[in-house]
């Protein structure tokens, strides 16, 4: 049995990797406070981005971004509000982008990763 805890940190940080090569800076990973968590924040240009990131090894549970239903977007607009208020970020534009992450059958094998500019 895969360990589902294990894929979501090993996206995390392979997406982290992934995006510092695209162009982003990423500002933060794992954000918490009492509303909840952010994956990543980063910067791509002058945007402030909100990164979600969903990882799976099979499609058994959906694709992964089909995971970030409403009422998770809802909770990470409020943690990102916090964050912008707490950082003085007021002035930034924001936007949330979903990265799914799909590992071939070994989990160190990446199939594909998608990111979701704007994803809502």
């Amino acid at each position: 049995m895969i360990n589902t805890r294990f894929i979501g940190r090993l996206g995390e940080q392979l997406v982290a990797d992934y995006l510092q090569k695209q162009g982003y800076k990423i500002l933060c990973k794992n954000f918490r406070c009492k509303l909840g968590e952010i994956d990543l924040i980063a910067r791509e240009g002058k945007d402030l981005v909100f990164v979600e990131v969903k990882s799976r090894s099979n499609y058994s549970y959906g694709l992964p971004q089909e995971s970030v239903h409403q009422k998770k977007q809802l909770k990470l607009r409020q943690v990102a509000a916090y964050f912008i208020q707490k950082n003085g970020c007021t002035d930034s534009r924001c936007r949330f982008d979903v990265v799914a992450v799909t590992f071939s059958k070994e989990p160190e094998q990446v199939a594909s990763i998608e990111i979701i500019k704007n994803a809502f």
